[in-house]
Order: C-alpha cells, then sequence, then structure tokens
C-alpha cells in the first residue's frame, strides 16, 4: 500500500521529428505514491467495514424514522386524496425506504417498497388504484422492518414481498394495455436485492 504527497505537476514533453511529434503526457501519480514503512498498515475497506459496524447500531433506529415518514405520507394521501404532492410524499417514503433498507439490514422491505415505488410511478392515474393495493404494500413494509427477525426467519416477508410483487405487475399490466412503451419497464425484473 502507499499514501500519498503533493507534487508539483511535470511538464509536457515534446519531441519533434521530421515527420511527426511525439508528446508525452506527465504521469503525476507515478511520484504521489511512496511505499508505506513497516508498521504502517492502511486498509480502506477494512476501515469503511469498521465504520459500517459502528454505525449499525443506529439502523434501527434510521429505519423507524423513515417507516415513520412512509406512514405519514400515506395517511397524508389517504387524508388528502391523490395530489401532485401526496403522490410525490409517498413516492420520495417508498423510494428512500428501497435505497436505504437494504443497507440498513432490511432487504424484504427494500424489495416490498420498490414495488410500491413502481406502482406508483406506473400506474396512468394513482386515483384508480386499489387503496387497498398501496395500504398492503405500506403496511407490508411497515411490519417488515417492525418484526424483521421474526419474519425473517420464517421466510414471511420474502413471500410477502414476492406477493405484493405480483398483485402490483398485474394490476400495472392491466392499467397500461394502451402505454406499450411503460409494459416494458413494468415486466423487467427487478433490480434491489433479495436477500
Amino acid at each position: 500500500m502507499a499514501r500519498t504527497r503533493k507534487t508539483k505537476p511535470a511538464e509536457i514533453k515534446v519531441e519533434t521529428y521530421a515527420q511527426h511529434q511525439i508528446i508525452t503526457q506527465p504521469n503525476p501519480l507515478r511520484d504521489a505514491l511512496r511505499p508505506l514503512d513497516d508498521g504502517e498498515h492502511d486498509d480502506p475497506i477494512a476501515r469503511a467495514e469498521r465504520a459500517l459496524a459502528e454505525l449499525s447500531s443506529e439502523f434501527k433506529g434510521w429505519m423507524a424514522v423513515e417507516c415513520d415518514r412512509l406512514a405519514a405520507s400515506h395517511a397524508a394521501l389517504v387524508r388528502d386524496g391523490v395530489t401532485a404532492k401526496t403522490r410525490d410524499e409517498l413516492f420520495r417514503a417508498a423510494h428512500d425506504v428501497k435505497g436505504h433498507a437494504a443497507t440498513f439490514g432490511y432487504p424484504m422491505a427494500a424489495a416490498a417498497a420498490e414495488s410500491l415505488c413502481r406502482l406508483i410511478e406506473h400506474a396512468p392515474e394513482l386515483t384508480k388504484v386499489p387503496p387497498n393495493l398501496i395500504e398492503n404494500h405500506v403496511s407490508s413494509i411497515l411490519a417488515i422492518v417492525r418484526e424483521h427477525a421474526r419474519i425473517d426467519r420464517m421466510g414471511v416477508a420474502s413471500e410477502l414481498s414476492r406477493r405484493l410483487r405480483t398483485m402490483a405487475d398485474k394490476y400495472l399490466v392491466a392499467a397500461n394495455q394502451d402505454r406499450p412503451e411503460h409494459l416494458e419497464a413494468i415486466l423487467a425484473p427487478s433490480i434491489v436485492p433479495s436477500d
């Protein structure tokens, strides 16, 4: 391993010949590295893993905050109806759960949140989506996070996420029959890790 140090940038070298020129770019990295001394050891991956392990005690709390935000945005959608604001807030909350859940140790919540995001994104009119389909997604995400250790062991979270995706896909395929450009995205496999 080596550690960086600042050096003055080298100049471009130009060699001119009768028919051509050779221009040699400086390689500032060549002088920027030095061998580590005995006893010096820097493993950035190990440092990152240690930092993640130190933060892991916070993951449950952070996931609870994300779930509270999801529940509040769903409650606002139910209370105020589907508006651009309530739709966007629900989508952002679900998207944040999808993005953070796997890192925080809740991959099945990420899969269910992805299904909800797809439902919101690809439904031609969110007002026509059966309210219980949205509610089932939100309730399932909250349950997966709340009962994480217990339902993961039994495989319930995986099955729940799979069924939610199937129900959402069936609805979206039917709702988008006249929008073939959406069908390809709807039928694409999930990119969210499932385990």
